[in-house]
């Protein structure tokens, strides 16, 4: 598949082939449809945060579920999803408590010892976020995205991910605009 390569700061990204593995039981393949630039990749790109690399940058993104892992129960191939940042595994101390956004995301990666998702000729290519948006598709856990509903278009669910969830958070924890509160902006 086609992904856009990050290799160095400050260089320009590179198309080029990578290669997707299988998915394993509790992963997804989805059919990249839109992908957001987001201000932290560009952060990434400027070197103002490391990175390993090289590197498939982009995490927010839409797209249809093309390849489910023996395993996924949540969804299944012609599905429409999102792409979310706070990929959790669902039952570690932080996600039974209310607070996946803290997951130590145990189970959601793969092992040291375990194929990487993404690899270039044998060698590996780092996934950016658990996702890697800048691609024709993304091979993730499960739980790193959220369906929508088939109607809503791609290119503007591809915001929810980061951008709304953003200004969301934005107005709740930093504003502390309590729910149902009406705002003028």
């Amino acid at each position: 598949m086609k992904a856009a390569v990050f290799r160095g700061v400050r260089q320009p990204l590179t198309i080029e082939d990578v290669q997707l593995s299988a998915p394993g039981p509790h992963e997804i393949v989805v059919r990249t449809a839109a992908a957001g630039v987001c201000h932290s990749d560009v952060h990434f790109y400027e070197g103002l945060y490391p990175t390993p690399t090289p590197v498939v940058l982009g995490h927010e993104s839409a797209g249809i579920v093309e390849e489910v892992g023996s395993e996924v129960r949540y969804v299944k191939p012609g599905d429409h999803v999102i792409t979310c940042l706070s990929v959790f595994c669902g039952h570690c101390d932080y996600c039974t408590t209310g607070r996946p956004h803290l997951c130590d995301r145990e189970g959601t990666r793969r092992e040291a010892d375990e194929a990487s998702r993404l690899s270039q000729n044998g060698e590996v290519v780092h996934q950016f976020a658990d996702l890697s948006s800048y691609a024709e598709q993304l091979l993730v856990h499960e739980h790193a995205v959220v369906k929508v509903r088939e109607d809503m278009p791609l290119d503007r669910a591809a915001l929810i991910g980061c951008g709304v969830t953003t200004g969301v958070g934005a107005v709740m924890n930093t504003a502390k605009v309590p729910p149902g509160s009406t705002v003028v902006w």
